[in-house]
């Protein structure tokens, strides 16, 4: 039993719940129960399981990749123009996502896992049943109907995979694990689509979706991605997100309608309307996730000093995040291997910092599993 004249969580005020275990030694993950007056003998300690497969791999993942690593393969050496020309979105995507992944780092692991995933099962699903649909319906019925359907469904299946994980906990989040794992997908298609174009072609091809519209699929999925992720901030089953996907179909088959009618008519103006439609609801998406970029800045150097007291955080390790400019002169200053391990304790204290936010009070079973990834960048961030 633990000297009661200890001092509590929150100066002693705070009330009946489990918080990190005062008396606990350096790398042990226990919780102590503390009854709103004093601590109590009552400990849990958070387990560490660690998954059969790399973190950057599942079992969806691993299945899929047994038929579309053969296929990239084949496509290489086949058709190795349309399949470098294909690899040209990332370019352009990449950094976009890198920069909306600041507010939160993201495990390189994760990141991989969600490209993997719409590469992988989203693309094979998608060729799966858009193909059955064309051989039966015809390719106006596969472009218009299915694929918005069928390759929305495939790629938020993704997302919710990493709620699955734990990885979603913001809007941010959503939105930014539905950047790559549309980034994937779009990587996927287009090769296809280069591979497949007569030679007279490829180069309009090219231009059209590597270079006007590569934040397409991005983009279509960044509405299931914000649905997700607000439902989970306001407490709520990520169930009730389908008016996301619904809005994330809607967008996708108006573009590929629209680019279907203009192929159908030989009208150019119909693909110009469509490309101004595109270009205002991709600035418009635009300004709605930096302005929600920036929401989750100010929330985690609001709370920075909360975090500091309730997980015992010392002053040099909280300061450098209590001013966004300041956290980020920090980790450019650091040597570039070390930053990985600053991502690992920022993104556990913005995921903190989400978690106190969230309605219904602090999950605590939810706060110990953070708190333990918080306590292990701790010891290698070097912040202290």
């Amino acid at each position: 039993m633990p000297d009661v004249g200890r001092v509590g969580p929150d100066g002693g005020t705070a009330g009946a719940s489990w918080y990190p275990d005062p008396w606990a030694e350096t790398g042990s993950f226990t919780w102590r129960w503390w009854n709103g007056h004093t601590w109590t003998a009552h400990v849990r300690h958070v387990e560490n399981h660690q998954p059969r497969l790399p973190s950057w791999l599942s079992v969806p993942v691993v299945l899929a990749l047994v038929f579309t690593i053969p296929t990239l393969g084949y496509l290489a050496v086949v058709a190795t123009v349309p399949f470098l020309l294909g690899l040209v979105p990332i370019l352009i995507v990449w950094p976009a996502l890198a920069w909306l992944d600041r507010a939160e780092p993201e495990p390189l692991s994760a990141r991989v896992h969600a490209v993997l995933w719409g590469a992988s099962v989203a693309g094979l699903v998608a060729v799966v049943i858009n193909s059955l649909v064309e051989l039966a319906a015809g390719s106006v019925a596969a472009a218009v109907v299915s694929a918005p359907i069928v390759e929305e469904i495939g790629k938020a299946a993704g997302i919710a995979w990493m709620v699955r994980r734990r990885e979603v906990d913001s809007v941010m989040d959503g939105i930014v694990y539905a950047g790559w794992v549309g980034l994937g997908f779009a990587v996927i298609e287009d090769m296809t689509y280069f591979a497949l174009a007569p030679d007279d072609q490829l180069v309009g091809t090219f231009v059209l979706r590597a270079i006007f519209t590569p934040f397409a699929h991005p983009l279509f999925t960044a509405w299931t991605g914000l649905a997700i992720g607000r439902a989970l901030e306001r407490g709520r089953s990520p169930w009730s997100a389908w008016w996301g996907l619904l809005l994330a179909i809607a967008s996708h088959a108006a573009w590929n309608g629209s680019l279907a009618l203009a192929d159908a008519t030989g009208s150019m103006a119909i693909v110009g309307v469509a490309a101004l439609g595109f270009f205002v609801l991709f600035v418009a998406a635009a300004v709605m996730v930096i302005r929600e970029r920036r929401r989750e800045e100010r929330r985690l150097v609001e709370l920075a000093p909360l975090l500091a007291e309730r997980y015992g955080l010392q002053p040099a390790e909280w300061t450098v995040f209590g001013h966004w400019d300041s956290m980020l002169a920090a980790r450019r200053s650091l040597p570039r291997a070390a930053r990985q391990q600053f991502d690992d304790m920022h993104a556990a204290m913005a995921r903190l910092a989400a978690l106190h936010e969230r309605p219904g009070g602090v999950d605590p079973v939810e706060e110990q599993r953070l708190w333990a990834q918080l306590h292990r960048a701790r010891g290698v961030a070097g912040t202290g």
